[in-house]
Protein backbone atom coordinates (compact mmCIF):
# COMPACT_ATOMS: atom_id res chain seq x y z
CA UNK A 1 0.00 0.00 0.00
CA UNK A 2 1.20 3.23 -0.66
CA UNK A 3 1.87 6.04 0.95
CA UNK A 4 -0.88 9.01 1.31
CA UNK A 5 0.40 12.14 -1.03
CA UNK A 6 -0.01 15.43 -0.07
CA UNK A 7 -3.24 15.78 -1.81
CA UNK A 8 -4.86 12.92 -0.09
CA UNK A 9 -3.93 13.95 3.79
CA UNK A 10 -6.95 14.62 6.06
CA UNK A 11 -7.04 17.93 6.42
CA UNK A 12 -4.60 19.22 4.18
CA UNK A 13 -7.03 21.11 1.97
CA UNK A 14 -8.02 22.93 5.49
CA UNK A 15 -4.46 24.02 6.29
CA UNK A 16 -3.58 24.90 3.18
CA UNK A 17 -6.13 27.47 2.80
CA UNK A 18 -5.44 28.27 6.66
CA UNK A 19 -1.53 29.51 5.16
CA UNK A 20 -2.95 31.06 2.57
CA UNK A 21 -5.30 33.64 4.22
CA UNK A 22 -2.25 34.37 6.75
CA UNK A 23 0.02 34.91 3.94
CA UNK A 24 -2.39 37.09 2.44
CA UNK A 25 -2.72 38.91 5.51
CA UNK A 26 0.98 39.63 5.99
CA UNK A 27 1.22 40.64 2.35
CA UNK A 28 -1.58 43.55 3.65
CA UNK A 29 0.59 44.21 5.81
CA UNK A 30 3.70 44.50 3.76
CA UNK A 31 2.22 46.64 1.03
CA UNK A 32 0.40 48.97 2.94
CA UNK A 33 3.24 51.69 3.28
CA UNK A 34 4.31 51.23 0.13
CA UNK A 35 3.71 53.33 -2.90
CA UNK A 36 1.89 54.48 -4.69
CA UNK A 37 -0.81 54.26 -2.44
CA UNK A 38 -3.97 53.92 -4.21
CA UNK A 39 -5.98 56.65 -2.80
CA UNK A 40 -8.95 57.46 -5.15
CA UNK A 41 -9.99 53.32 -4.56
CA UNK A 42 -9.63 54.19 -1.21
CA UNK A 43 -11.95 56.96 -0.58
CA UNK A 44 -14.60 54.93 -2.98
CA UNK A 45 -14.48 51.74 -0.78
CA UNK A 46 -14.98 53.99 2.28
CA UNK A 47 -17.78 56.02 0.72
CA UNK A 48 -19.47 52.37 -0.24
CA UNK A 49 -18.77 50.95 2.55
CA UNK A 50 -19.60 53.40 5.19
CA UNK A 51 -23.25 53.96 2.75
CA UNK A 52 -23.81 50.59 3.01
CA UNK A 53 -23.33 49.79 6.88
CA UNK A 54 -24.09 53.02 8.52
CA UNK A 55 -28.27 52.69 8.75
CA UNK A 56 -28.26 49.07 9.43
CA UNK A 57 -25.92 49.29 12.25
CA UNK A 58 -27.40 52.35 14.03
CA UNK A 59 -30.73 50.24 13.45
CA UNK A 60 -29.15 46.88 15.70
CA UNK A 61 -27.02 49.37 17.55
CA UNK A 62 -30.36 50.20 19.56
CA UNK A 63 -32.16 47.01 20.44
CA UNK A 64 -28.87 45.51 21.52
CA UNK A 65 -28.39 48.68 23.88
CA UNK A 66 -31.72 47.94 25.21
CA UNK A 67 -31.24 43.97 25.85
CA UNK A 68 -28.26 44.79 27.69
CA UNK A 69 -29.55 47.43 29.81
CA UNK A 70 -32.90 45.80 30.43
CA UNK A 71 -31.24 42.17 31.45
CA UNK A 72 -28.79 43.64 32.97
CA UNK A 73 -31.27 45.93 35.59
CA UNK A 74 -33.49 43.15 35.99
CA UNK A 75 -30.22 40.77 36.91
CA UNK A 76 -28.98 44.04 39.58
CA UNK A 77 -32.66 44.57 41.14
CA UNK A 78 -33.01 41.08 41.87
CA UNK A 79 -29.44 41.06 43.52
CA UNK A 80 -30.29 44.84 45.51
CA UNK A 81 -27.73 46.44 43.08
CA UNK A 82 -29.68 48.97 41.32
CA UNK A 83 -26.79 51.59 41.32
CA UNK A 84 -24.22 49.49 39.46
CA UNK A 85 -26.66 49.12 36.22
CA UNK A 86 -25.09 51.61 34.38
CA UNK A 87 -21.21 50.82 34.64
CA UNK A 88 -22.61 47.04 33.92
CA UNK A 89 -24.51 47.66 31.43
CA UNK A 90 -22.25 50.41 29.58
CA UNK A 91 -19.27 48.66 29.56
CA UNK A 92 -20.65 45.57 28.14
CA UNK A 93 -21.32 47.79 25.14
CA UNK A 94 -18.47 49.58 24.64
CA UNK A 95 -16.03 46.77 25.47
CA UNK A 96 -18.34 43.58 23.55
CA UNK A 97 -21.06 44.68 22.29
CA UNK A 98 -19.85 47.78 20.01
CA UNK A 99 -17.01 46.29 18.34
CA UNK A 100 -18.66 42.80 17.48
CA UNK A 101 -22.07 44.75 16.14
CA UNK A 102 -19.36 46.77 14.16
CA UNK A 103 -17.56 43.45 12.55
CA UNK A 104 -20.68 41.81 11.50
CA UNK A 105 -22.08 44.28 9.94
CA UNK A 106 -19.14 45.42 7.86
CA UNK A 107 -18.34 41.73 7.28
CA UNK A 108 -21.87 40.60 6.37
CA UNK A 109 -22.48 43.89 4.12
CA UNK A 110 -19.27 45.07 3.11
CA UNK A 111 -17.02 42.56 3.00
CA UNK A 112 -20.03 40.21 1.32
CA UNK A 113 -19.02 42.93 -1.21
CA UNK A 114 -15.69 42.81 -1.37
CA UNK A 115 -15.53 39.45 -1.96
CA UNK A 116 -18.32 39.33 -4.88
CA UNK A 117 -16.23 42.24 -6.55
CA UNK A 118 -13.04 40.19 -6.31
CA UNK A 119 -14.65 37.26 -7.27
CA UNK A 120 -16.30 38.84 -10.08
CA UNK A 121 -12.65 39.59 -11.57
CA UNK A 122 -11.29 36.95 -10.79
CA UNK A 123 -13.63 34.29 -13.24
CA UNK A 124 -13.47 37.20 -15.64
CA UNK A 125 -9.60 36.52 -15.32
CA UNK A 126 -9.02 40.74 -14.35
CA UNK A 127 -6.80 39.55 -11.64
CA UNK A 128 -4.81 37.26 -13.70
CA UNK A 129 -4.01 39.94 -16.06
CA UNK A 130 -3.08 42.45 -14.02
CA UNK A 131 -0.71 39.62 -12.76
CA UNK A 132 0.76 39.55 -16.52
CA UNK A 133 1.60 43.17 -16.42
CA UNK A 134 3.37 43.42 -13.70
CA UNK A 135 0.45 44.81 -11.51
CA UNK A 136 -0.08 43.30 -7.72
CA UNK A 137 -3.46 42.68 -7.25
CA UNK A 138 -2.99 42.49 -3.73
CA UNK A 139 -1.28 46.00 -3.53
CA UNK A 140 -4.18 47.35 -6.39
CA UNK A 141 -7.01 46.06 -4.86
CA UNK A 142 -6.99 44.49 -1.63
CA UNK A 143 -4.89 46.90 0.47
CA UNK A 144 -7.29 49.49 -0.25
CA UNK A 145 -10.58 47.34 0.55
CA UNK A 146 -9.22 46.25 3.79
CA UNK A 147 -7.67 49.49 5.28
CA UNK A 148 -11.18 51.16 4.33
CA UNK A 149 -12.95 48.43 6.25
CA UNK A 150 -10.35 49.40 8.87
CA UNK A 151 -11.26 52.97 9.21
CA UNK A 152 -14.82 52.61 8.87
CA UNK A 153 -15.02 49.94 11.36
CA UNK A 154 -13.18 52.38 13.92
CA UNK A 155 -15.73 55.04 13.23
CA UNK A 156 -18.87 52.52 13.25
CA UNK A 157 -17.77 51.37 16.94
CA UNK A 158 -17.67 54.96 17.93
CA UNK A 159 -21.03 55.90 16.24
CA UNK A 160 -22.59 51.97 17.68
CA UNK A 161 -20.99 53.17 21.30
CA UNK A 162 -23.00 56.27 21.57
CA UNK A 163 -26.32 54.95 20.33
CA UNK A 164 -26.00 51.70 22.01
CA UNK A 165 -25.57 53.80 25.80
CA UNK A 166 -28.20 56.16 24.61
CA UNK A 167 -30.79 53.24 24.31
CA UNK A 168 -29.46 51.37 27.33
CA UNK A 169 -30.12 54.89 28.97
CA UNK A 170 -33.45 55.48 27.90
CA UNK A 171 -34.53 51.82 28.06
CA UNK A 172 -32.75 51.16 31.65
CA UNK A 173 -34.30 55.29 33.13
CA UNK A 174 -37.73 54.87 31.56
CA UNK A 175 -38.79 51.18 31.22
CA UNK A 176 -36.96 50.15 34.59
CA UNK A 177 -37.38 53.58 36.58
CA UNK A 178 -33.98 53.58 36.96
CA UNK A 179 -32.28 57.03 38.23
CA UNK A 180 -30.39 58.36 35.30
CA UNK A 181 -27.83 60.20 37.93
CA UNK A 182 -27.14 56.85 39.29
CA UNK A 183 -26.86 55.67 36.00
CA UNK A 184 -24.26 57.67 35.01
CA UNK A 185 -22.64 57.96 37.96
CA UNK A 186 -21.92 54.51 39.05
CA UNK A 187 -20.00 54.31 34.83
CA UNK A 188 -18.29 57.26 35.54
CA UNK A 189 -16.72 55.71 39.04
CA UNK A 190 -15.98 52.48 37.26
CA UNK A 191 -15.10 52.98 33.56
CA UNK A 192 -11.47 53.65 32.65
CA UNK A 193 -10.32 55.76 29.38
CA UNK A 194 -8.68 52.04 28.28
CA UNK A 195 -12.33 50.40 27.90
CA UNK A 196 -12.64 53.19 25.01
CA UNK A 197 -9.78 52.27 23.37
CA UNK A 198 -9.40 48.32 23.80
CA UNK A 199 -13.03 48.75 22.31
CA UNK A 200 -12.06 50.69 19.45
CA UNK A 201 -8.83 48.47 18.78
CA UNK A 202 -10.75 45.45 18.59
CA UNK A 203 -12.91 47.08 15.80
CA UNK A 204 -9.53 47.97 13.78
CA UNK A 205 -8.35 44.38 14.15
CA UNK A 206 -12.01 42.99 12.97
CA UNK A 207 -12.34 45.31 10.51
CA UNK A 208 -8.88 44.19 9.02
CA UNK A 209 -10.00 40.35 9.85
CA UNK A 210 -12.78 40.50 7.69
CA UNK A 211 -11.47 42.44 5.11
CA UNK A 212 -8.93 40.45 4.94
CA UNK A 213 -10.93 37.44 4.63
CA UNK A 214 -13.55 38.61 1.59
CA UNK A 215 -10.52 39.41 -0.26
CA UNK A 216 -9.07 35.86 0.22
CA UNK A 217 -12.36 34.07 -0.64
CA UNK A 218 -12.82 36.84 -3.51
CA UNK A 219 -9.51 35.92 -5.12
CA UNK A 220 -9.64 32.31 -4.77
CA UNK A 221 -13.62 31.51 -5.97
CA UNK A 222 -14.40 28.28 -7.10
CA UNK A 223 -15.43 28.08 -10.61
CA UNK A 224 -17.69 29.35 -12.42
CA UNK A 225 -20.21 32.40 -11.35
CA UNK A 226 -21.72 30.13 -8.73
CA UNK A 227 -18.50 29.82 -7.14
CA UNK A 228 -18.87 33.69 -6.52
CA UNK A 229 -21.85 33.00 -3.93
CA UNK A 230 -20.04 30.25 -2.49
CA UNK A 231 -17.21 32.34 -2.04
CA UNK A 232 -19.48 34.77 -0.04
CA UNK A 233 -20.57 32.76 1.78
CA UNK A 234 -17.74 30.99 3.19
CA UNK A 235 -16.07 34.74 3.40
CA UNK A 236 -18.88 35.86 5.75
CA UNK A 237 -18.94 32.50 8.07
CA UNK A 238 -15.62 32.04 8.41
CA UNK A 239 -15.07 35.64 9.38
CA UNK A 240 -17.65 35.24 11.98
CA UNK A 241 -15.91 32.54 13.63
CA UNK A 242 -12.63 34.52 13.78
CA UNK A 243 -14.35 37.47 15.09
CA UNK A 244 -15.43 35.35 18.03
CA UNK A 245 -12.47 33.77 18.62
CA UNK A 246 -9.73 36.38 18.53
CA UNK A 247 -12.72 38.76 20.63
CA UNK A 248 -12.17 36.26 23.50
CA UNK A 249 -8.09 36.60 23.13
CA UNK A 250 -8.32 40.15 23.33
CA UNK A 251 -10.93 40.12 26.12
CA UNK A 252 -8.44 37.57 28.43
CA UNK A 253 -5.36 39.74 27.53
CA UNK A 254 -7.37 43.20 28.43
CA UNK A 255 -8.13 41.68 31.93
CA UNK A 256 -4.86 40.15 32.55
CA UNK A 257 -3.10 43.67 32.18
CA UNK A 258 -6.02 45.78 33.00
CA UNK A 259 -7.42 44.30 35.88
CA UNK A 260 -11.14 45.28 36.80
CA UNK A 261 -11.33 48.17 39.12
CA UNK A 262 -12.64 47.16 42.96
CA UNK A 263 -14.85 49.19 44.82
Amino acid sequence: MSAPTRTNIPGTGALRETGRLFALGLDVIRLMPRRPFQLREFIQQCWFIAGVTIMPTALVAIPFGAVIALQLGSLTEQIGAQAFTGAASVLAIIQQASPIVTALLISGAGGSAICADLGSRKIRDEIDAMEVLGVSPVQRLVVPRVLSAMLVAVLLNGMVSVVGVLGGYFFNVIMQGGTPGAYMASFGSLARLSDVWVGEFKALIFGFIAGVVAAHRGLNPPPGPKGVGEAVNQSVVVTFLLLFAVNFIITLLYLQIFPAQRL
